[in-house]
């Protein structure tokens, strides 16, 4: 219960942002640059600390750690109401995120110590049906309190959540895991992985991220990686332990997932531009007709877990991802005289794919790895997706940039008015160009996926080559 409201608040608060942000952008006189930070800036947060978070909760207790959460959590969700500018709000934003870290690193842990392991799809399922149930109130809420009580109520609308998960958790969440014997935090390890992914990500976050500048940040950021892999590989009790990519389910699983979450991410995003600026829906009633999508992974996801722990994950999740890419170059197609009909086609296959992918991906890779290395296990693969997620928005920015200038998009995306008619031909050409290429990337996930390997019935021990 305790976990799943921890998730239900960290993805309420991802959503409920993307459909406000026209009116935020706008009403906080913001730029494109703010916009893509309110976003991503809550985001990276959570991929910086997953790993860290993760090997904390593994040394001094996953439960300590996710009761922190709920109050950062809800103390950054006031900060944020509070801004007056766009800086402001993007600096509240990593402080909440930090608070959905603390939530999300060590919720999958938690949970995968409660359930059985012939039982996992479905605990996982379950947690993935609180993750879209976030969605959902997100996106309903996001249009309904930004239409009619203003931009600062989709951060107000927390705090209730926030202090009711925070009592609930400190009163009903005892803490089950064993914690190792003997074991060291490894400081040097973990501040150079903070520091090396956190310069990675902002030189691929901020503007172009080809221009001189940018290329500079991100060698500086590769560096300091390459120094975390040689402290890795040489210390005994590592925080990101590379160990665990020899285990072939739990590596090709965070391949695949990084690349879905590359090409799904930005969905939401793509979607909320062209039902506002260019069919020119208001925000409620753009985020209610997203609901379908979320409805579908909310039934779905738990029936997709089972049968991974019946069947396996491979085909489940290759499927999944072909749906994904069916949505995405579906949704390349529309243009300014599409029906809601249309859309909903894309929704309805987006849905069905992330519910078939989802559950059963995470069941294979936390099914995979040690019961002692969980915390950093489900640290990584959280960071694997939210690194995803991070660069999602971006990496459309720049895709689209290949069909309309910057300077234009940017003045486009960050005004909350209807675009004007000569100016929507390029826009949706943009849109669509990104979807297509998108859909692509979706596609190559299939490959990483179909490598996890066949189903073996494995409850002994973790199995290394096969699923």
């Amino acid at each position: 219960m305790a976990a799943s409201v921890g998730t239900f608040m960290a993805n309420l608060d991802a959503s409920i942002v993307v459909i406000g942000l026209p009116t935020i952008l706008a009403h906080l006189h913001a730029s494109i640059v703010h916009g893509i930070w309110i976003i991503t800036g809550y985001t990276l947060m959570m991929v910086i600390l997953f790993v860290l978070l993760g090997r904390l909760g593994d040394l001094y207790g996953r439960v300590r750690l996710f009761n922190l959460g709920f109050v950062i959590f809800t103390i950054g969700s006031l900060l944020c109401a509070l801004s007056r500018n766009g800086d402001q709000l993007v600096i509240f934003r990593f402080f909440q995120g930090a608070g959905a870290a603390l939530l999300m690193a060590n919720s999958g842990a938690i949970i995968t110590d409660a359930f059985p392991k012939k039982e996992l799809g479905m605990g996982l399922g379950t947690a993935v049906m609180a993750v879209n149930l976030g969605n959902i109130a997100g996106y309903t809420l996001g249009g309904v309190l930004v239409t009619y009580f203003g931009w600062q109520s989709i951060f107000l609308v927390n705090i209730p959540i926030g202090i009711f998960g925070s009592i609930w958790s400190y009163t009903h969440l005892k803490e089950i895991s064993q914690k190792p014997v003997g074991q060291k935090f490894d400081w040097a390890g973990s501040i150079l992985y903070c520091i090396g992914l956190a310069t990675i990500l902002i030189g691929l976050a901020i503007g172009d991220p080809l221009s001189e500048r940018n290329i500079i940040i991100i060698a500086c950021g590769l560096a300091f990686f390459i120094a975390v892999i040689f402290v890795e590989l040489h210390i005994k009790f590592p925080t990101l332990d590379l160990s665990l990519f020899k285990i072939r389910l739990f590596a090709a699983g965070n391949f695949a997932a990084f690349l879905n979450s590359l090409a799904f991410s930005c969905g939401p995003f793509l979607r909320s531009l062209y039902l506002q600026l260019i069919l020119g829906y208001s925000a409620a009633k753009t985020g209610v007709l997203l609901i379908p999508m979320e409805i579908l992974i909310f039934i779905i996801s738990p029936i997709s877990g089972r049968l991974a722990d019946k069947y396996g994950s491979r085909i489940l999740c290759s499927v999944g991802l072909a749906f994904n890419a069916a949505a995405l170059i579906w949704f390349s197609t529309l243009n300014q005289k599409s029906s809601y009909g249309e859309v909903l086609v894309s929704l309805a296959l987006f849905g069905f794919g992330m519910a078939m992918f989802s559950s059963p991906n995470s069941s294979s890779e936390m099914g995979s790895v040690p019961a002692e290395k969980r915390g950093v296990a489900n640290g990584i693969r959280m960071t694997v997706n939210q690194t995803g997620a991070v660069l999602s928005v971006p990496f459309s920015l720049l895709l689209m940039t290949l069909v309309m200038p910057y300077n234009k998009l940017s003045q486009i995306v960050g005004s909350s008015q209807l675009i004007s008619s000569n100016e929507i031909p390029i826009f949706l050409r943009s849109i669509n160009h990104a979807c297509l290429i998108l859909g692509f990337v979706a596609l190559a996930a299939i490959i990483p996926s179909l490598m996890r390997g066949p189903k073996v019935n494995n409850t002994s021990a973790p199995p290394t080559t096969h699923d």
